[in-house]
């Protein structure tokens, strides 16, 4: 067989994986209206929340978000109003507390797009952490975005506007790789993951759709204080990645939304990061699933040589303090 012949074949074999990935992808793709929608986003009250709720709300959206702090809360919506001359509605619950979830999510009204962006975070050792940390920091990410589900679901399936709606969870990148320091960081989103592909499948009949949001490191006041704290060997091993602003995140965020995505990555590296844990997860475009088929072979070598880095890391750091 000559080499052009073997080039047709190639090409022949790509566009027939294609088609056949275009029959199978689900869910199907769809659009995620916003303006004069109602968007309601928890942990609304700073960091990649308040920015949220700001792209929101110029883009038409009516916006509530939710927060413990009632002060903070005002401070948000204040903050809103003198930037873009819009009202937003605020709402006061601690989302381990589910009744008072239930009664903040009913007096906002029905919900067209929920973002569960709440979130805490610590980085230590698991064995220097006190077992009332690791049940805070897994109740309030994983708990928490159960409960504020579970009280907005029955308005949001019982809507009378039949246009596609949306629930959306802020994970993060370490929601895709556990690193030294974030076990019970990365055990809370990774158990967002596996909540959100089974939900999608208990709620695409009634044209709801579930995003999952992978933000790196992101500048807000939370992480300013997180880095004073947390392991050196954290930081080593988190040296090399980049972090972006809130506004930024917030941006991709809502694009991603609005697109229906499942995976909601922020940047190149979340892209590749995206690729190479697919699995399972649902994929809407069948482009999408082209090139994690095609790559994931490739990209598992260089998981592998990040691994490698991370490991060589943790070697040389204990065997360093051995020294010391």
């Amino acid at each position: 067989m000559s080499g052009t012949d073997l080039s047709l074949l190639l090409l022949l074999s790509l566009i027939l994986l294609l088609i056949f990935l275009k029959l199978i992808t689900r869910p199907h793709p769809t659009k995620i209206p916003i303006k004069s929608r109602h968007v309601f986003i928890t942990g609304g009250s700073s960091g990649i929340g308040l920015a949220l709720a700001r792209q929101a709300v110029a883009e038409g959206a009516r916006v509530t978000i939710l927060a413990r702090d009632i002060t903070k809360l005002e401070q948000a919506k204040a903050s809103i109003r003198a930037s873009t001359g819009t009202e937003i509605d605020i709402v006061c619950a601690d989302v381990l507390d589910f009744n008072a979830v239930k009664t903040a999510v009913e007096s906002a009204g029905v919900i067209d797009v929920l973002v569960c962006n709440h979130g805490v975070f610590f980085a230590y050792e698991v064995e220097n952490m006190e077992m009332n940390m690791i049940e805070n920091i897994i109740g309030v990410n994983l708990i928490g975005s159960f409960n504020i589900v579970k009280a907005a679901l029955a308005g949001m399936k019982k809507r009378t506007d039949r246009r596609p709606v949306s629930i959306a969870f802020m994970s993060s990148q370490l929601g895709q790789v556990g690193i030294y320091g974030y076990t019970a960081y990365s055990a809370s989103k990774f158990g967002l993951r596996g909540f959100a592909e089974a939900l999608q499948q208990e709620v695409i009949a009634d044209d709801i759709h579930v995003s999952l949001i992978f933000p790196p490191e992101t500048d807000t006041p939370a992480l300013a204080e997180e880095n004073k704290r947390r392991p050196p060997l954290t930081n080593i091993i988190l040296g090399s990645s980049g972090s972006m602003k809130a506004d930024e995140v917030a941006k991709k965020a809502l694009n991603g939304i609005k697109s229906g995505s499942f995976f909601v990555h922020c940047n190149f590296e979340g892209y590749l990061m995206s690729i190479m844990t697919a699995g399972l997860s649902p994929q809407r475009s069948y482009l999408m699933a082209f090139v994690e088929v095609v790559s994931v072979g490739v990209l598992r070598i260089v998981a592998l040589c990040f691994q490698w880095t991370w490991y060589r890391s943790v070697e040389k750091y204990y065997a360093k303090s051995k020294r010391a």
